[in-house]
């Protein structure tokens, strides 16, 4: 069975989305719908912008959205995903994809989004590290013995890699003691803060109305969730989870297995990047993981 994939905030780079444009009308047309719907040209920044321009995640989000999607949409027959699912934000990539949401109100919720967590960040200073070479379980174990601090397990991204977000010392203070415990690395990230994270609390709430006013169909396949890595079709289910899913922790490892159990062999990633195929690689060796041909 073929599964479809879409990557979340990172993935991002300068010229994302460039060639598509030049080299197809439909791809243009999504853009310049785009640009006008955000109110302000963001084709400008993916194109031609600095990393940092990039890095906001009012911009983040909706540039790795609008890659992802429209190179999805520009394979024309060689599009026909019997399963999706998306790394954080690509869950919404995901839903588009599968039919659940059009190109308008995908895009929408997505700037909703970006701009709720934004404000977020803004309020409280916060930020993630990635923990390599540690058990789930023991990483689990150090979040939970910080005290007076927000730690939590934020992306379970495949075995021995696992994202950590909270508060600048609760982060801190994680990655001594997961190097104490033999971590490989305990890498701080550029990102704008606490993201799968309690902190993202303020966020809920806004993006929760604009979610509950937006209407989502029932999608054309499964698409997986990252809140529990289960298939879901129903769109009120799909609605609760994509609002659960800014303060609880990306399934993605447990997602991947789950789309192999229920006969995922091969899987291609749409937007920028590479990362979610490298992650496949080390979840499931076995399945064919691939970019857009």
């Amino acid at each position: 069975m073929k599964a479809f994939v879409f990557p979340g905030q990172g993935a991002q780079f300068v010229g994302m989305g460039k060639d598509l444009y030049e080299s197809s009308a439909l791809a243009k047309e999504l853009f310049e719908k785009a640009n006008d719907i955000l109110g302000y040209r963001i084709t400008d920044i993916m194109f031609n912008g600095t990393d940092e321009d990039l890095r906001q995640t009012k911009v983040t989000q909706p540039a790795v959205f609008l890659h992802s999607v429209i190179s999805a949409l520009c394979m024309g027959d060689d599009f026909k995903p019997e399963m999706t699912a998306g790394h954080s934000l690509g869950e919404f990539s995901a839903l588009v994809a599968a039919g659940a949401l059009n190109f308008e109100d995908g895009l929408k919720l997505v700037y909703a989004r970006a701009m709720a967590m934004q404000k977020a960040c803004e309020a409280t200073p916060s930020t993630m590290a990635a923990i390599l070479g540690l058990a789930d379980e023991k990483v689990e174990e150090i979040c939970a013995s910080i005290e007076g601090e927000v730690c939590v397990p934020a992306n379970y991204n495949c075995p021995g890699q696992i994202v950590i977000s909270g508060s600048v010392p609760g982060i801190e203070k994680a990655c001594e003691l997961m190097k104490a415990a033999g971590a490989k690395r305990a890498l701080p990230l550029k990102v704008g803060g606490a993201f799968h994270s309690p902190l993202m609390d303020p966020a809920k709430i806004e993006l929760e109305a604009a979610i509950n006013a937006t209407e989502i169909h029932t999608p054309k396949c499964p698409v997986y969730q990252n809140v529990d890595a289960k298939p879901h079709t129903d769109p009120l289910e799909i609605k609760k989870n994509l609002v659960a899913q800014l303060t609880a922790s990306v399934r993605w490892t447990q997602t991947v297995k789950n789309m192999v159990a229920d006969g995922a062999t091969d899987f291609t990633e749409c937007g920028p990047g590479a990362v979610l195929q490298g992650m496949i690689k080390k979840i499931e060796p076995s399945v064919d993981a691939h970019g857009i041909a």
